[in-house]
Parts: structure tokens; sequence; C-alpha cells
């Protein structure tokens, strides 16, 4: 089974947390951070404008991208959690 967005939404998968800090130190799973940066796993077609025309999403399966913190709608599918977020609410990807 897959996720296809639809418009100009992408599915991320959000990369593990830091579980130690630079000093070494070892972090509970309550005191680690929610993870911003993802992975693109999947993109929309893009989004149709008021002349009928379609802008295309900028971004491609791949992509190391960070998110806007609580943005987006999870969802778990085959034991796996994914977000469903709009192109919008990609802050930046990473190189």
């Amino acid at each position: 089974m897959k996720i296809k967005p639809l418009a100009d939404r992408v599915v991320i998968k959000l990369l593990e947390a830091e579980e130690k800090t630079s000093g070494g130190i070892f972090l509970t799973a309550s005191a680690q951070e929610k993870p911003q940066v993802a992975e693109v796993v999947a993109v929309g077609p893009g989004k149709v404008n008021d002349d009928g025309t379609r802008t295309p999403v900028e971004l491609k399966v791949g992509d190391k991208v960070i998110a806007a913190k609580y943005s987006g709608t999870e969802v778990k599918l085959e034991g796996t959690q994914y977000t469903i977020i709009s192109e919008k609410d990609i802050l930046a990807v990473i190189d």
C-alpha cells in the first residue's frame, strides 16, 4: 500500500531523534526533542492555480528537509509513521 499525496502536499518520514548529546549524555525518550529533519517519500502533482495551470512541487523523493514543528497530519501505515504536510510547511532542503 502506498500513500499518494494530492495537490501541493508531501509525505515525509521523520528521521530518528538524537539519543545522545554532543557531551555523551544519553537522553530518555521524553527528553528528546521532536525531530524536524525528515526524508521526502512521496510528492503530489502540484497546486492548481486559478487559471487552471499547475504549479509543480519543488521537492523530490529522497530529499532531506526541515519541516515546521507540529505541522502536518501524522498517519501510520503498515507499522511506519508518516506525516502528510503542505509544501509551504517545508522550511528548507538539506544538501
